[in-house]
């Protein structure tokens, strides 16, 4: 089953859940997905002090644009209104939101 047909909702109506292989403090609120395929829409929040610990990478493409807060990785630094598109395989991570971070993202196949 394809990601649903949603004409605007309420975001205040999905709830925000902790994010599966994150550690705590880091938690979604998924906006649309398809189970089959694996496309996700989300928000991700990193709490502040929220802390991830691993290199990540996948098997799909992943864009995020960064609404507020911000994100560190090493000694780069990401603030609200960066974008990162990524194909599979990039590495990226670990990240440290020292005042929090909220994030939307978008998970595909192509």
């Amino acid at each position: 089953m394809p990601k649903p047909e949603i004409e605007f909702s309420l975001l205040a109506d999905a709830e925000w859940r902790a994010a599966e292989g994150y550690p705590p403090g880091v938690k979604e609120k998924v906006l649309a997905n398809d189970p089959e395929t694996g496309a996700l829409t989300r928000l991700l929040r990193f709490e502040p002090g929220a802390r991830t610990t691993q290199v990540l990478t996948h098997d799909f493409w992943e864009e995020v644009y960064i609404l507020e807060g911000k994100l560190i990785q090493g000694e780069s630094v990401f603030e609200q209104g960066s974008y990162a598109c990524r194909p599979p395989g990039m590495l990226h991570g670990p990240y440290y939101a020292p005042e929090g971070c909220t994030t939307f993202e978008v998970r595909y196949y192509l």
